[in-house]
């Protein structure tokens, strides 16, 4: 798979952590910033992985931030994407299983990296169930024309 990553300074040094799992399971990762734990705005990376899901470059994305908040509220304004916020397995496994998440927001001041670890091992292999919940989905898809 080819995974957009993406935090601000509350989330460098997890990032720098979850690229590397990412790509020991064998994905390829676009690191789209940022470079370093100095202070930045997050939705100028939030915006620059959410583009590359919108836009098809990316199958998925895993975005830090302090609490996952900012980074999900900017991704989410982007064509496509499903950007949640999880913070348990339960709200993880089922942001993939229902709601088709493209994109997971962690919160790097709120998580341990263990959990961050585990629950972007939860994002990549949980499948979408389909059937009502792609009804579900085709309405959010729907929101976007408006």
């Amino acid at each position: 798979m080819k995974i957009a990553i993406a935090s601000d300074h509350a989330g460098y040094s997890e990032k720098e952590e979850v690229k590397k799992l990412l790509q020991s399971l064998g994905n390829e990762v676009i690191d789209c910033g940022t470079g370093s734990g100095e202070s930045v705005d997050y939705p100028d990376f939030a915006a620059k992985a959410a583009e590359k899901v919108s836009k098809g470059e990316c199958d998925l994305s895993v975005m830090l931030c302090g609490t996952g908040i900012g980074m999900a509220m900017t991704a989410n304004k982007f064509r496509g994407v499903r950007a949640a916020v999880c913070y348990s397995e339960f709200s993880t496994e089922m942001a993939r299983r229902h709601n088709n998440a493209n994109v997971i927001c962690l919160g790097a001041r709120s998580l341990s990296m263990d959990q961050i670890r585990r629950y972007v091992d939860i994002f990549l292999k949980t499948p979408f169930e389909g059937g009502r919940h792609l009804r579900r989905i085709n309405k959010i898809h729907d929101c976007e024309s408006k």
